[in-house]
């Protein structure tokens, strides 16, 4: 266990308690928040209880903390009992630290008791597998022995050649001091066997009785061995054992025993330990019989003894042979071994060690020599006494310290939670006051928007109904002038509430099905007088990997690129403004060959700075950062360039800051608050994409931001039907197949051409001189139907070219205005082909003949309690046929639109008094199906209800009141569509004509 494992382990059994004491409380005000607070939650002064739960939510830690330190700090809880805790806490823990020392100091012992029983039993195998090899060896000469000395009539072997080979063969036996070959003879052959030998046969028992020095011994002076049946003499030593040449081993006591039991039993004996003669070392002696040839390996005792015909032995100096090889094993902790002969475990015999004092620590590991009469074992202790259990010792100390800590902590922390106590009631009280004062503003911003925005309607209104009277042009400057600035008034008024919704967080965005396409047309409609006037070029491109039609916000995304284009259009005085749409996936295929060169390939010829460096920071393009990787998500990267002043370097960090200018005088010079950028910023967030911005004083700006769509083709949701800003601008279908060219020596510009004819569904071919379109034209291969002059090429190099137009005598002339787009040149192209009635007007509004149609006998209901706002709706549709009724009370639209009744549509008005218009569609819809149920089931006539099987009439809101008149407000009552006030007669047109169609 490592010293960080008991670390942490102590460290979270400290904490333990804390947390229980911390959760037990918490969990207290917990249930009086949920059974007190959050239960009598009561809805919002607007109504909005739900929209208040992001609050409530955000701030439930501290409401729940809040409760804690009230209840746990108060006086509720006595001194007494916390003493009692704390004293129970030190008590227990020092108990603890106890109990932990304990166990990390036995694990310390058994862990030295495992690496004592280790480094012992590695010892005692080695010395066991040592003496199995040289037991192994020993017997291996004595086969030889039996081979060549008694397998033959002669012996090949004599003492030199049995010396030699027994020295040059030493190295197999490492644990021997000596091997020796002791014959067998009968007490008839001793006299001639003596003869031949050349010495007479010693006696071992009185060396054994009386021990001599190594430099006294002197075999020579030993006394004859005493008449017996058979001697052992030793007619073969090593030389190191030579002394023992003639020594009867049958005449010593231990000797005498070991010869006897090891031809009995065919296997190696050992004697037990006894001092060697000549080195007078404590040794043992291991015996091997030598057979005659052809002993069977399964002979009885007695058959062993018959066939006997010597005794090789192998001396063992113990003590030596022992030390040198525990010398061979190097350790840092150094063990002492004893080494012991226990077959009489009464009174075991020491081969080798001491008995030295220890720490009492000992393991036994048992060895087999082979001879299973003799028992041996080897005995281990460390040298040294125990080391100090330092790690226990500081372990469960550091555990102590720390839960004293904790204690000092919470007691310290209960008797700050009685001081802060105060302070949190006070904060309680600002909190309180700070949520009415939220409550405040929103109902302020509200009133504010309905009061203001309910006269500026009427202004507008009776403005745009002026300007249809006979006016000369010093008062028709007049009143355009007037609804110029009420409609920068109301702009002003929409970006202000637009940032209080942004910054109460109550700013959503809807899903609809729109065409951004048409979008931009309307937004080039926009901006397309003020663009002329100063000269300006401006166009838009989208790329045709865009989709036709998406899923999203059409009027957010419209309010971006409006914000971004006003930018553009007030800081430009010359060159262009260009807006392009593409996929991300298409501009990262193509983000390396964005070069500073193609500057040189721009709209109006102008230098512009680089779109690419606006979005270097995106995460979109990064290697790491993905835009929704969802089948259906259409990542969309929107880019506005401009040739205009561009932003001062100091001044651009603060670009996206509300109410921020880049300089005073700018303000007095270009108008606006300097929140436009702000609200842009948050819209591009809220549709899940970044927007950025490069600039380059004097040459221009260029932002760029992304958004998420969805696929309409791919999704399967009932999308709302309802469009805010965003009528479907259909495009006619006469131009397909025709062919066009375009002349216009500008890349950039031909292709915006091309995009905008390509949607008319005609065949484009471009070329940057008039001789290559001569050519094509006179060449009549593909018919051309209309040539498209840029009119810098017109000014610079046709204008006047007789023998140019004498090819084009077939082609009508027209001037198709700019900025392009779809609608504005298919009327173009009709005027041009002699059928300009079907043309669009310039202003973008819609075809007065088509509202004639559409709008010529329809009866219409209006409903509002405001005068004025009655006379401009009315006005408005009245102007294009309309049989308009008008009610000022809700429940006047009721009686009105209970069937059967003639109205095809009804405008109505969300904030009047009694019955609102909520309140009020609620009750037709309720009625209309009650009616239906009825004709369903045959319970009524249909003939009852005008031949109408199934009454639903087209109910749409109108409303000042930007904050609460939502969309979704609006669908859950019934309501078809939505108008926000103040409205311009062309919205009404807009709504209304949907339900005609």
């Amino acid at each position: 266990m490592s010293l960080l494992h008991v670390f942490v382990f102590g460290l979270k059994v400290g904490l333990l308690l804390w947390v229980l004491c911390c959760w037990v409380a918490s969990m207290v005000s917990m249930n009086w928040f949920i059974n007190g607070e959050f239960k009598d939650a009561k809805p919002s002064i607007l109504g909005d209880t739900g929209s208040k739960m992001w609050f409530k939510f955000s701030n439930y830690s501290f409401r729940i903390h809040h409760q804690y330190y009230q209840y746990v700090g108060s006086k509720r809880i006595s001194k007494t009992w916390w003493r009692k805790l704390l004293f129970s806490w030190v008590i227990g823990w020092v108990l603890a630290s106890v109990l932990i020392f304990c166990y990390m100091s036995s694990q310390a012992t058994e862990k030295r008791k495992e690496t004592l029983a280790s480094m012992c039993d590695e010892r005692a195998r080695m010395l066991q597998d040592q003496f199995n090899i040289s037991m192994n060896h020993i017997q291996a000469i004595s086969i030889l022995i039996s081979t060549f000395h008694h397998g033959k009539n002669l012996s090949a072997i004599d003492q030199r050649t049995f010396a030699k080979y027994a020295e040059r063969t030493a190295f197999e036996r490492p644990l021997t001091s000596g091997v020796a070959y002791a014959v067998r003879v009968f007490h008839s052959e001793r006299e001639q066997f003596e003869k031949q030998q050349g010495w007479t046969i010693k006696r071992m028992d009185t060396l054994e009785q009386d021990p001599v020095h190594k430099d006294d011994y002197n075999p020579d002076l030993f006394d004859p061995s005493p008449i017996q049946e058979e001697y052992a003499p030793v007619i073969f030593a090593q030389d190191v054992v030579s002394h023992v040449v003639s020594i009867d081993m049958l005449s010593g006591k231990e000797d005498s025993k070991n010869v006897l039991r090891a031809r009995k039993s065919g296997k190696g004996v050992l004697t037990a330990p006894f001092r060697l003669l000549k080195t007078n070392r404590l040794g043992v002696i291991l015996t091997f019989a030598v057979y005659k040839r052809g002993l069977p390996s399964n002979a009885t005792p007695n058959e062993r003894i018959q066939a006997t015909d010597g005794y090789l032995g192998g001396v063992f100096d113990i003590e030596s042979l022992v030390k040198k090889l525990l010398q061979q094993l190097a350790s840092k902790q150094t063990i002492l071994v004893n080494v012991l002969d226990t077959t009489n475990q009464s009174y075991p015999i020491s081969m080798y060690g001491s008995n030295a004092s220890d720490d009492g620590l000992e393991h036994v590991s048992h060895l087999n020599f082979g001879d299973p009469f003799r028992k041996h074992e080897m005995r281990c202790r460390f040298k040294q006494k125990p080391p100090w259990p330092w790690l226990a010792i500081t372990t469960s100390i550091g555990i102590l310290v720390i839960v004293l800590l904790v204690g000092h902590i919470f007691n310290a922390t209960v008797n700050r939670i009685a001081m802060v106590e105060d302070d949190c009631h006070k904060m309680m009280k600002l909190k309180k006051q700070a949520e009415a004062a939220g409550v405040a503003k929103s109902q302020f911003l509200a009133t504010v928007s309905h009061e203001i925005r309910t006269p500026m309607n009427g202004v507008l209104g009776m403005l745009h109904m002026l300007m249809d009277t006979d006016l000369d042009v010093t008062q028709l400057d007049y009143v355009r002038t007037a609804q110029a600035s009420g409609k920068a008034l109301v702009a002003l008024i929409n970006e202000v509430l637009d940032q209080a919704k942004i910054e109460s967080g109550k700013l959503e965005l809807e899903e609809v099905q729109c065409d951004l396409r048409a979008v931009l047309d309307d937004v080039l409609s926009l901006f397309s007088g003020k663009v002329q006037d100063k000269g300006v070029e401006l166009a838009v491109y989208i790329s045709d990997q865009v989709p036709e039609v998406l899923i999203g916000d059409p009027g957010r995304f419209r309010q971006i690129i409006i914000n971004l284009m006003g930018n553009s259009i007030k800081f430009t005085e010359k060159g262009h403004i260009l807006v392009t749409v593409h996929l991300v996936e298409e501009m990262i295929g193509s983000i390396e060959g964005e070069t500073e060169s193609s500057s040189k390939n721009t709209l109006s010829g102008f230098p512009v700075a680089e779109r690419c460096q606006s979005w270097k920071e995106f995460r979109t393009f990064s290697q790491e950062g993905s835009m929704h990787p969802f089948s259906d998500s259409i990542n969309l990267i929107v880019s506005v360039e401009d040739t205009g002043e561009g932003i001062p370097l100091e001044a651009q960090s603060g670009v996206f800051t509300p109410f921020m200018q880049v300089d005073p005088s700018i303000y007095r010079t270009h108008g606006g608050t300097g929140i436009g950028l702000s609200i842009s910023k948050c819209l591009v967030n809220l549709m899940k994409g970044e927007i950025g911005f490069v600039s380059i004083p004097k040459i221009g700006s260029t932002f760029t931001f992304t958004a998420v769509f969805t696929s309409s083709s791919s999704s399967s949701k009932k999308y709302k039907i309802q469009k805010i800003n965003n009528r479907s601008n259909s495009v006619s279908t006469e131009f397909h197949g025709m062919r066009a060219l375009v002349m216009d020596h500008r890349p950039a510009r031909a292709k915006v051409a091309k995009y905008h004819l390509q949607r008319l569904g005609i065949h484009v071919e471009i070329v940057s001189k008039w001789e290559r379109g001569l050519f094509i034209i006179s060449k009549g291969v593909n018919a051309i139907n209309m040539v498209l002059i840029e009119q810098e090429v017109w000014d610079k190099g046709l204008n006047g070219s007789a023998h140019f137009f004498d090819n084009l005598n077939k082609i009508n002339r027209g001037t198709p205005p700019k900025p392009l787009r779809a609608t504005m040149l298919a009327a173009s192209l009709q005027r041009a082909m002699g059928d300009g009635n079907k043309g669009n007007p310039c202003n973008g509004e819609l075809p007065r003949a088509s509202l004639q149609n559409l709008l010529m006998g329809r009866k219409i209901l209006i409903v509002d309690d405001n005068n004025v706002n009655l006379k401009v709706a009315a006005g408005a549709l009245k102007k294009y046929g309309a049989d308009v009724v008008t009610a000022a009370r809700g429940i006047e639209a009721i009686e009105l639109l209970t069937p059967p009744h003639q109205f095809d549509a009804c405008f109505m008005d969300i904030q009047m008094p009694e019955i609102d218009g909520f309140e009020a569609t609620r009750r037709i819809r309720e009625i209309e199906q009650n009616i239906n149920d009825h004709i369903h089931f045959g319970e009524v006539s249909v003939e009852a209800y005008n031949n109408v099987s199934n009454w639903h009439v087209a109910i749409l809101a109108m409303t000042a009141d930007v904050i609460q008149a939502t969309h979704e407000e609006c669908v859950r009552c019934g309501m078809d569509g939505y108008v926000s006030k103040p409205y311009e007669a062309e919205q009404l047109y807009r709504e209304v004509s949907r339900f005609f169609q």
